[in-house]
């Protein structure tokens, strides 16, 4: 009888020991491998930068006075636009931000925050020509 108590927990514990030996030995192979190819992730390329600073300062900007009452509140920081407070108006769509706002997103992004229309300047045009194209707004 001691002996079949012996063997009942002996075999299935050398068993488990086999199968954790075998495993191991596996990934030891599969990370040694060197005969496979290395595989790489594709990378998604930046394909637009955002706007220069010659052509930031050709955004028109007002003050927080100016604003119609829905508009008062930047979609970048998420905060109000007080009355005294400079505000960059994106032509086209005329969503605005705090200068700071919008001239850190558009030196990154070359469209709107919002409503995401790409902004398009038109060098041979005076400034206002600044518009937003393809504007759902």
């Amino acid at each position: 009888m001691l002996v079949s108590v012996f063997m009942a927990l002996l075999l299935p514990s050398v068993a488990i020991s086999a199968v954790f030996v075998v495993y191991i030995c596996l990934l030891w192979y599969a990370t040694n491998n060197q005969e496979q190819p290395e595989v790489r992730l594709p990378v998604k390329q930046v394909s637009q930068k955002g706007l220069s600073a010659s052509e930031l300062d050709k955004l028109p900007k007002i003050t927080g006075k100016e604003l119609t009452t829905e508009r008062t509140e930047c979609a970048v920081c998420l905060e109000e636009i007080e009355g005294e407070q400079v505000a960059r108006l994106v032509p086209g769509c005329n969503h605005a931000f705090h200068l700071l706002c919008a001239d850190t997103w558009l030196s990154k992004h070359s469209f709107c925050p919002v409503c995401r229309a790409k902004l398009q300047l038109h060098q041979d045009l005076p400034q206002s020509s600044v518009t937003c194209s393809e504007n759902p707004c």
